[in-house]
């Protein structure tokens, strides 16, 4: 994609969540709805202190919240979340891609496009070694 960042709300599963150590700093008061949502296809691995989202082909879910950004500043907080989750395009040595992807609106069951992070290929690849998958997919229930 080229030019601006097409505005898609994003979906947070780890520490970014409501109740998460990073949800105050990056995400209190920038979003207008905050709505708990699930993203299939994806396994939720351990990670030093907070979760990575791995893309499954058996069919594992992760789950989270939808976070719909607020229009004004939503460049801004998009930026800080890439810095956050190091999200460097192009870039190997980064820890997470920023992916569209579809995820589910739990009241619902709504389909809806979203940014998500994901584990970066060689740190994925790692992780899938490791096995340290958090059960049920869910890092605020482990």
């Amino acid at each position: 994609m080229s030019g601006r960042t097409e505005r898609l709300p994003v979906f947070v599963y780890g520490t970014l969540r409501p109740g998460g150590r990073h949800h105050p700093g990056f995400l209190l008061g920038r979003t207008t709805a905050e709505e708990p949502a699930t993203l299939r296809g994806a396994v939720l691995h351990h990670g030093p202190g907070y979760p990575y989202a791995l893309e499954d082909a058996e069919g594992g879910v992760v789950r989270g919240e939808l976070m719909t950004l607020r229009e004004d500043g939503y460049d801004q907080v998009l930026a800080a979340l890439d810095r956050l989750e190091d999200h460097r395009p192009g870039d190997p040595a980064g820890l997470y891609l920023r992916a569209v992807r579809e995820v589910t609106r739990t009241f619902d069951g709504a389909r809806v496009t979203a940014w998500v992070y994901l584990a970066a290929p060689r740190l994925a690849a790692r992780l899938r070694a490791e096995a340290r998958i958090v059960t049920g997919g869910d890092w605020f229930a482990r």
